[in-house]
């Protein structure tokens, strides 16, 4: 699972530019000299960054192989009544935390309150902490690999066949850059690919949170935060003071990698789509019908349409685009499963997008997805350490690969295997299956194993119960996992949002945010059974000044809701 690489990059980029807070540098992470303390420094203008030296190896530690994790404080503002740090993990595996604080930080703290610090990190072979996961010579490498994107599973026949391959090789050429030599006393030679586990990672978190100065733990993780926390929790339950597992991963089947249950509540959620745009008629909803069965059909029909005829977009005699762009059946389905993890910002882009589709015009879809994604090669020194020209981004697929890939049993499927996984992952969701079934994909052909493999059981009895958070219908990340997870620890509450999307991030609800607030400042959990209601549904016209928006709170699930998802699905 990781995170949703198919947003539009203009649409981040719209995101950043709207944003009013400044996020000009200082003092970066880059400039900070690794310690074996939290020494932070003022970084960012208005945060604190520390570099922590850890063992690389937890297991077996030495004084040669070292990781530095790269951590950020946003402070708290209430001094009167402070209850210290909790901790955030956006998702993934390959979220980055620092990327996700300074610009959200502020937003984080308003739902758990200005009374506690906001502490984040980028986890091992992510972002600013070193060593990075690079399965390629140079970021030119991997640019070019990626423009060589296969179609989803089910557009042709051969598609299973063609993907497969472009895994393995994949697989391989990750294995020559981190797989290593497990003899080796040098980072370059031992390999960083064996050590970047979801163990090692709450082993890291222990760390910050005892160099911190605190003795047990506060916790708000989502999608792949959940894994995060449920491992946490399970290797360490009497160090846990509180934690939010927000859109949660099965921990026991993301560590068998087998299993389809994170598809079990994907079709609600596109069911959603055709229900609110039949209500809310063609004035809001512009792929709209006379039912809601009507307008999967129309859906239905386009898609079939675009496996034979894909529309095609030439560049105006005005534009800087020089060459025509096709958009295919793989296209439109990647953008719809895309928007199922947001209905609230993305169904009524996705209507227009369609429409505009279905009369032959693909510039809307293009709005959406971005017209010249992945046309622009980046630079790179080829070296393992961060400098100020790194290309600052949300997470890192290689890093999301090889933290799922190594800590899964090592997957032997032949491509008529895969093929038999495709027909039943699109069986379970028509709408999303085959083009969700790569992330089953993502790891064939995988040959790096983690040194450290936590894989359970997932219980015990905490210090303080967890309070276990889901949509009644999430895409990736299904309520059944909640359930599932929180039977293993005694006391536990699973909160449930009558929303749609992934994490409870996805759809504002001040019902919801007040329980996690209320949970963080004094440790009272909802009652079981517990079910609240959204402020907002799908395609409904958003009302800046009613009264739900307009205090701190408001203002802060709105920030929340448009930033982009880190969840699984690559």
């Amino acid at each position: 699972m990781e995170f949703d690489s198919k947003q539009s990059q203009r649409e981040r980029r719209n995101w950043r530019t709207s944003s009013a807070r400044s996020i000009s540098l200082n003092l970066t992470l880059a400039a900070i000299e690794p310690a074996k303390g939290l020494i932070w420094h003022r970084c960012y203008e208005e945060y604190d960054c520390a570099r922590l030296n850890v063992p690389l190896d937890w297991l077996d530690p030495s004084e040669e192989l070292r990781a530095s994790i790269a951590v950020i404080r946003y402070n708290a503002t209430d001094k009167k009544n402070y209850k210290g740090p909790v901790f955030i993990n956006p998702g993934g595996p390959g979220g980055s935390g620092v990327w996700f604080m300074k610009r959200l930080a502020p937003y984080y703290q308003a739902v758990i309150g200005r009374n506690h610090d906001i502490i984040s990190f980028d986890p091992r072979g992510v972002g600013q902490t070193v060593p990075r996961i690079d399965c390629w010579k140079s970021s030119q490498s991997g640019r070019i690999w990626n423009l060589q994107e296969t179609p989803v599973l089910d557009a042709h026949p051969g598609a299973v066949y063609d993907a497969y391959a472009h895994t393995s090789a994949f697989s391989q050429q990750c294995a020559l850059q981190i797989g290593g030599d497990r003899s080796s006393n040098s980072i370059e030679e031992a390999g960083t690919g064996r050590f970047v586990s979801t163990a090692s990672t709450a082993r890291d978190m222990l760390e910050i949170m005892e160099k911190a100065g605190q003795d047990k733990l506060k916790y708000w993780g989502f999608s792949y935060g959940t894994i995060l926390g449920t491992t946490f929790a399970a290797m360490f339950p009497d160090r846990i003071e509180r934690m939010v597992n927000d859109g949660n991963v099965d921990a026991a089947q993301y560590f068998s990698g087998s299993g389809s249950h994170y598809l079990h509540d994907t079709d609600k959620v596109m069911e959603a789509f055709y229900h609110f745009c039949h209500i809310a008629g063609p004035s809001s909803c512009t792929f709209h019908a006379s039912s809601s069965l009507s307008i999967q059909s129309r859906l239905e029909s386009l898609l079939q349409s675009l496996k034979k005829s894909p529309v095609i977009v030439l560049p105006s005699l005005n534009s800087t685009d020089e060459i025509p762009i096709i958009i295919s059946y793989s296209d439109v389905r990647r953008l719809i499963a895309s928007s199922l993890y947001r209905p609230l910002v993305m169904f009524p882009r996705l209507a227009e997008a369609l429409t505009a589709i279905e009369a032959g015009d693909g510039n809307a879809f293009l709005d959406v997805v971005g017209r010249n994604e992945g046309n622009s090669l980046l630079c790179d020194d080829g070296k393992n350490t961060p400098t100020p020209e790194l290309p600052e981004v949300e997470g890192s697929a290689d890093a999301s690969k090889a933290i799922l890939c190594s800590e899964q049993p090592l997957q032997n499927d032949t491509v008529d295997t895969f093929s038999k996984y495709v027909e039943e992952a699109a069986a379970i969701s028509k709408a999303a299956g085959a083009t969700m079934a790569d992330i089953h994909l993502g790891c064939v052909g995988w040959k790096v194993e983690a040194k450290w493999r936590f894989t359970g059981p997932f219980q015990g009895n905490t210090s303080h119960p967890i309070l276990f958070v889901s949509n009644i219908a999430d895409n990736i990340t299904p309520l059944v996992s909640a359930r599932l997870n929180a039977k293993g620890f005694p006391g536990s509450v699973v909160l449930v949002s009558n929303s749609y999307g992934h994490t409870s991030l996805s759809t504002p609800s001040q019902c919801t945010a007040k329980h996690i607030q209320r949970y963080f400042q004094h440790g009272v959990l909802p009652q079981e059974d517990t079910v609240c209601d959204p402020d907002l549904v799908p395609f409904e016209r958003w009302n800046m000044s009613a009264s739900w928006i307009e205090d701190e709170l408001g203002v802060a699930l709105r920030e929340l809701m448009l930033a982009p998802v880190v969840g699984m699905g690559m």
